[in-house]
């Protein structure tokens, strides 16, 4: 009994209206629409990462000529918290926000406008080549978790019909 449970499982997810989101690998439909999108450079440190990742994500290289543009401007927060009792930090929150615009290149319509983010805390230690190696870490994970919201916010977008004027 329990192994017909777990064979007709399968069966069921297909009325459920689930569809994969990127069917037919590279050739499929939203797999070509984000690879027609074009990342704008983006303002710092921060903004390397984060348009470096996204650009991975996205399969582009930013050709000028691409149907979308994204454009991404960040917010990179660091932040004591802990104090000891000699008034020294002991922990940290690294917060990087994203507030992002898909935009139609070809009649400037805003497709998606919308935010993403993600935090780390960051243990302070006595060495401080420690604490900064900590911190660019976070930074360079954050990044990666933010292009991977990024992405996949604009992959439903694209996936729903990116011709729409629509947030």
């Amino acid at each position: 009994m329990n192994r017909c449970v777990f064979l007709l499982a399968p069966l069921s997810l297909t009325a459920c209206g689930l569809q994969p989101m990127y069917a037919g690998g590279g050739s499929g439909m939203v797999a070509q629409a984000l690879a027609d999108v074009s990342v704008t450079p983006i303002e710092g440190q921060q903004g390397w990462l984060v348009r470096n990742a996204l650009v991975d994500r996205l399969g582009t290289a930013g050709a000028s000529g691409a149907r979308y543009r994204l454009d991404v401007r960040l917010d990179d927060k660091l932040e004591g918290l802990g104090l000891l009792g000699n008034d020294t930090i002991a922990r940290e929150r690294r917060t990087l926000r994203a507030r992002y615009q898909l935009v139609d290149a070809q009649n400037g319509a805003v497709l998606l406008d919308a935010t993403a983010g993600s935090d780390a805390g960051i243990d302070v230690v006595s060495s401080e080549y420690a604490t900064i190696a900590a911190e660019q870490t976070a930074l360079e994970n954050l990044s990666r978790v933010v292009a991977d919201q990024i992405v996949t916010r604009v992959s439903l977008r694209l996936r729903s019909g990116g011709d729409s004027a629509g947030r």
